[in-house]
């Protein structure tokens, strides 16, 4: 909910701030002393169209701040910056945002009934699932079982593309695999190191001449000279016991130096110069390189290859089954849509009169007692919300035309429409706010809207701007705009009314005067309005 709002620079509003409690908030106050600019700074925070003519005169920016409450205990902080020439900026919890972005966020946090444009309910979708809501759980679960169906039937749609569907392309693409997999075979590639082994291999042929040569001197000096030097020097030492540690580290390295003449024999046997092995090493390694220029960076990859053709060639050659087995489910999967869409479409049919009778019981009490409301269902294009066009048709007076919810009611009579709706309708965001909802009503009429309000108030936080002190009366909280004078300049401020002030201020709504009678009247209507909640706790 809406805990804090904060204005400069709006109007004559030159430095404001709200601080708002849960129930219904009265906003009251002298005509033109402010009020609307405060539902005009909240439609500002919920993106609604700027104007550079709201801007203070001598200011450059205005600005408007909205704190508020998540439903997890967190705070969301909307910021809209107006300036007296530009653009404007909005912000998000302190990142800048796009307008669309802010009236995203704040259609979720506020839903502002009057003769602004954030209502809503006044859109077709909304309407719908307000209507769905208002069916409960045979809706739901039509619902539900309607979108898991129609993403099934996406996916199996996506499946038997991905087998190839038309015939010649799949002939193509099992033509294609299959040579690709035959070449692989044929090639026989050992292992995925092959390629590794051969460029070691080709390096040690192509210069064997040097290095038979290189290898027999090795040899030699390993053998011959290093050896009987070795056979020497362990001859010397032997049997002398101060030096067997060195005797003993000597016949070590005489068994190392053994092992590496063996290996240097065993290598100088295995270089022979060979021509024709070397032309064959470079002939296999130019095919191995053909193939990993086709098929993958390395032997791996293309050994990986091979194995996903083989996977896919069993697919396409399957295809009459594993396609016969999805067409199957998609048949399964179009029934249950079918099935589901006819039962959601048949709740609501049966619901919408429902609903347009409860939302007209409150009508006569909003001084609306000839409008009338149809909620209007038409066939459309089937989508995860069913097929059905879900439209609130409304005709304010006797003898009009039903008209679409938007076109049919004058501010007044819109603020009073919402509030009725929104007695019957669950789904609604956490605020809401109504201006002019006392348009052309008193008396009795008054009271009733007060009432609602206040009934309206126990399950979303309200803000009201109200003439009238019959619907004052009930609020939970009072706060009045007044104009001061600071400086030779007039300056709206706000201040919360509370025991003797808010009397002063009904009896000031009652009359003009604050007068003993007025403040009689306007005892009496508190002292109804509690009456009247202590009624409706009781009946609850």
């Amino acid at each position: 909910m809406l805990r804090e709002l904060h204005v400069t620079n709006l109007g004559i509003v030159d430095d404001l701030t709200l601080l708002l409690g849960s129930g219904l908030t009265a906003i009251t106050g002298e005509t033109g002393a402010g009020k609307t600019l405060l539902v005009e700074a909240v439609d500002l925070l919920l993106g609604g169209r700027s104007d550079a003519g709201l801007v203070r005169t001598g200011a450059d920016e205005a600005r408007i701040e909205g704190r508020f409450e998540d439903e997890a205990g967190g705070e969301i902080l909307l910021v809209r910056v107006i300036p007296a020439e530009g653009r404007s900026r909005a912000y998000i919890d302190g990142a800048l945002a796009t307008v669309a972005q802010l009236a995203e966020v704040g259609a979720t946090l506020v839903d502002l009934h009057g003769q602004h444009a954030h209502q809503a309910l006044l859109q077709g979708r909304a309407q719908r699932k307000s209507l769905d809501r208002f069916i409960g759980t045979k809706a739901q679960e039509s619902s539900d079982r309607l979108r898991s169906a129609r993403s099934e039937r996406n996916q199996l749609d996506k499946d038997l593309s991905a087998l190839g569907g038309d015939e010649r392309e799949r002939a193509r693409e099992i033509d294609l695999l299959s040579f690709q997999l035959d070449e692989i075979e044929r090639a026989a590639i050992e292992h995925a190191g092959e390629d590794v082994a051969l460029e070691a291999e080709e390096a040690l042929l192509s210069d064997a001449t040097n290095f038979r040569e290189a290898l027999a001197k090795a040899y030699d000096a390993v053998q011959s000279r290093c050896r009987d030097a070795l056979g020497e020097a362990v001859g010397a030492l032997n049997g002398r016991e101060p030096f067997s540690g060195i005797e003993q580290r000597l016949r070590s390295v005489e068994a190392e130096l053994g092992d590496v003449a063996d290996e240097i024999r065993g290598t100088l046997e295995r270089v022979v110069d060979d021509p024709e092995r070397i032309e064959a090493v470079r002939s296999r390694r130019r095919l191995l390189r053909e193939f990993t220029r086709k098929y993958g960076e390395t032997l791996a990859d293309v050994l990986e290859f091979a194995q996903e053709i083989k996977v896919r060639l069993a697919e396409l050659d399957s295809y009459e089954v594993r396609a016969a087995e999805i067409e199957e489910r998609i048949a399964q999967s179009d029934a249950v849509i079918t099935e589901s869409a006819r039962s959601l479409s048949q709740a609501r049919q049966k619901a919408s009169p429902v609903l347009a009778n409860e939302v007209m019981s409150h009508f006569a009490d909003l001084a609306l007692p000839n409008a009338r409301l149809e909620v209007s269902l038409e066939v459309g294009q089937l989508t995860d919300d069913g097929f059905d066009e879900v439209t609130f048709l409304l005709a304010a007076n006797s003898g009009e035309d039903l008209k679409p919810l938007a076109r049919a009611a004058s501010g007044g009579e819109m603020s009073r429409i919402m509030l009725a709706l929104r007695l019957v309708l669950s789904d609604a965001p956490a605020t809401l706010v109504f201006d002019e909802v006392d348009a052309g009503i008193g008396g009795e009429a008054g009271v009733a809207v007060g009432r609602l309000l206040a009934q309206l108030g126990t399950r979303h936080q309200v803000l009201c701007v109200t003439h009238l002190a019959q619907v004052a009366s009930h609020a939970d909280n009072q706060v009045t705009v007044e104009k001061i004078e600071v400086e030779h300049r007039t300056v709206a401020q706000v201040s919360p009314v509370v025991d003797e002030k808010r009397r002063s201020e009904l009896a000031r709504m009652l009359g003009g005067l604050d007068t003993d009678h007025a403040r009689s009247l306007a005892d009496e209507l508190l002292s109804s309005a509690a009456d009247s909640r202590v009624a409706k706790k009781g009946q609850s």
